[in-house]
């Protein structure tokens, strides 16, 4: 997955690691993560199999910029083009077996998950606000349709799980 976020990234244009690592933060980044740890032996690996390629900047910095190969532009777009599958999240799991601990290991551990998805959630909010200024000034928005969809979808997605974490607090009926 890291591989294909890289060369999604570089759909965009050149890049540097850090400019990806960026900018998956700043997009993607609220449904995955990136270290540096993995992004530099992927983008090692995408330039040994010719998805990418890889120019010396010289500067002080020593910076390296990444481009995307045709090879890597259509391994991107095969790999887009695959159906959708749902992925697991372990912390449903764990609550499936809660009915094992007691109530305020419960209670505590909820509110703290409830805590971060809030923080979350603030996260996005304040995303939706900047990137609705800036579509404001772009001619075709049509061209940002499905970036935009998940982004809401992850809005109506972390209210709906805030709302269960309560319920689940108190333990109010389904």
């Amino acid at each position: 997955m890291v591989e294909q976020v890289i060369l999604g990234m570089l759909m965009q244009g050149k890049m540097s690691g850090y400019d990806i690592k960026k900018t998956t933060e700043q997009t993607v980044g609220l449904y995955f993560t990136i270290s540096y740890g993995s992004l530099y032996p992927a983008l090692k690996r995408l330039v040994e199999g010719g998805m990418v390629t890889e120019e010396e900047t010289n500067n002080s910095k020593n910076k390296k910029l990444y481009e995307l190969t045709e090879a890597g532009r259509q391994s991107f777009l095969s790999w887009l083009r695959e159906p959708l599958q749902s992925n697991r999240r372990e912390y449903l799991v764990k609550i499936f077996f809660y009915d094992y601990l007691e109530q305020d290991t419960r209670v505590r551990n909820l509110g703290l998950f409830m805590h971060e998805q809030t923080a979350v959630l603030s996260r996005i909010e304040a995303v939706e606000r900047i990137v609705g200024q800036e579509l404001t000034q772009i001619p075709n928005k049509d061209d940002y349709y499905y970036r935009m969809s998940v982004m809401h979808y992850g809005l109506q997605f972390y209210r709906m799980e805030l709302e269960w974490l309560k319920q689940l607090i108190e333990k109010r009926e389904f």
